[in-house]
């Protein structure tokens, strides 16, 4: 069983860059700006021998009142509570400050395991931070380097010691979550969103706009189902996002759309579908990935069935990509509507994993042409021949015509509206390539056969004329010798009696007698 650590200090500690050391990989975002970790964020990783589930937390701030870092504060304490182990970091170039006093108090009153580290002790002067470390009461601080990966010997040997006893208690045969980015502008309500799916206040939430930083999956299970909801940084338009950190989480907020299968895009519903909601749904619909909109704050529109109504007619008009994905209307502070969105997202879900049969598949192309032939192209038609789904998620379909080259793109969207009706595929994205089989006739592929073909390279024409000039020079130079013609197969001059001269006589056929007329009548002489 893996073991849950907690990493937790003050801000700017480098408890991010130890996180990502540790999982292996670059999950959470690094800068030297203080406080760029705000949510808990979760992750495996690996330590010697030991299989560990990192929570990489908020710098922890000594405020109890209604701000945003006495949240961040609430949250460091529930991943201390959740956690089997704390790993307490201070900086040791900066030595031991009051705030981490306060917090070695705070780590005191919890009762749980605790693992000092001081982090940031590659060069000699931080020895005198290390040595300080040692008054907070928690044992002999491991000196580790989190960015260049020094200590790591010394931190597993401290942590394996404080580890509980494993107990193969297995896995929970759970399936692979279906991974669900939940996506939007700033101050949208998908942190709190994800609180009330969840049913817990996992994520920061406030009035102030772009609380949340990181991307941050949150492991749920629905109706028996295992889900991975990853909640997002807002998302502006690329000329307003101008400092670093800001790019930083939009980078990572594109990432999470890339690896999802299914897009939540949260909209505000007193104004939906800006010039940003509808960039980010094209977005995922070039990704490839299933799109459910989602209208949050429904309880502040007045005559929601019809504005519910407009707002789907609007949909189709400046989304024609992902027309008739699911749109569902909803309040996250009432619950109103929240029990009809996760349906939605499975039906998508499935739609965007069909698989279509290859029979089914051509039958409906032989309808399609027959109702809407394609058109003539040079005054040459295209032929659609044969059509196969090449994969699925999203469902990809090959088509092979006569000059496929030359398809008209409107056709090509008329085939792929055709197949979202025909098979039921509302909103999800589909992928269509045409190709042409292969030309024997076409330039360097010459048939096969005794002669050249009308379309044989410029080499092989060139070799049969000098051939022909060969034979042209050997008979020429036969001749100038003396030496007599080599007669002809299979014809001979007419020599029996009566044969004309000059005429061909085939061989086992008796040549026929001359009339009397013919031969009564003398020949005139020129």
């Amino acid at each position: 069983m893996a073991l849950k650590l907690a990493i937790v200090g003050r801000p700017n500690v480098g408890k991010s860059t130890l996180f990502n050391r540790l999982a292996g990989r670059k999950l959470a975002i690094v800068d030297d700006q203080p406080g760029v970790t705000r949510d808990r964020r979760f992750g495996t990783g690996r330590l010697g021998d030991l299989d560990l589930e990192l929570i990489d937390t908020a710098g922890f701030e000594d405020v109890t009142d209604e701000s945003l870092e006495a949240r961040m504060r609430a949250q460091t304490e529930l991943a201390v509570d959740e956690a089997d182990v704390a790993l307490f970091v201070v900086d040791a170039r900066e030595g031991v400050t009051p705030g981490d006093e306060i917090f070695a108090e705070v780590l005191r009153r919890k009762g749980k395991p605790v693992v000092l580290a001081a982090n940031k002790s590659e060069s000699k002067a931080s020895e005198a931070g290390v040595l300080e470390a040692f008054g907070l009461g928690f044992g002999e601080p491991v000196p580790i380097s989190a960015e260049h990966g020094e200590g790591m010997a010394d931190l597993f040997a401290a942590v394996a010691a404080l580890a509980p006893d494993e107990d193969d208690d297995g896995d929970d045969g759970a399936g692979k979550p279906i991974n669900i980015a939940i996506v939007g502008r700033p101050n949208a309500g998908k942190s709190t969103l994800v609180n009330a799916l969840i049913g817990e206040d996992r994520l920061l939430t406030g009035p102030e706009a772009g609380i949340t930083r990181d991307a941050i999956p949150v492991d749920w299970d629905w109706d028996g189902r295992a889900i991975r909801l990853v909640d997002t940084a807002g998302l502006r338009k690329k000329a307003r996002v101008q400092q670093r950190l800001e790019k930083l989480s939009t980078g990572d907020s594109i990432r999470a759309i890339t690896f999802a299968e299914v897009v939540i895009l949260v909209m505000d519903a007193t104004h939906p579908f800006e010039i940003q909601d509808l960039q980010i749904a094209d977005l995922v619909e070039r990704e490839g990935r299933a799109l459910v909109f989602v209208l949050a704050k429904w309880d502040l529109i007045e005559e929601p069935q019809a504005r519910l109504a407009e707002l789907n007619e609007e949909v189709g008009r400046l989304l024609p990509q992902v027309r008739g994905s699911p749109m569902v209307a909803l309040s996250a502070e009432t619950g109103r509507g929240l029990d009809r969105l996760m349906p939605a997202v499975f039906k998508v879900h499935a739609d965007w994993s069909t698989k279509v049969k290859t029979r089914d598949l051509n039958d409906w192309l032989k309808m399609a042409v027959e109702r809407h032939p394609p058109p003539a192209v040079g005054g040459r038609r295209v032929k659609p021949k044969y059509m196969a789904q090449t994969k699925a998620r999203p469902p990809t379909f090959v088509m092979f015509a006569s000059r496929a080259d030359q398809l008209p793109d409107h056709y090509r969207r008329y085939l792929i509206n055709s197949i979202r009706e025909s098979f039921d595929l509302p909103g999800v994205p589909l992928r269509l390539t045409v190709r042409s089989n292969k030309n024997p006739y076409a330039e360097g592929e010459a048939k096969g056969g005794p002669g050249p073909s009308k379309t044989a390279p410029t080499s092989a024409r060139s070799g049969l004329v000098a051939k022909r000039r060969r034979e042209a020079a050997e008979k020429a130079r036969e001749g100038a010798a003396g030496k007599p013609p080599k007669p002809k197969a299979k014809k001979a001059k007419a020599g029996a009696p009566g044969g004309r001269a000059g005429k061909l006589v085939r061989p086992g056929v008796k040549p026929k007698r001359a009339s009397r007329t013919a031969s009564s009548s003398p020949r005139k002489k020129r």
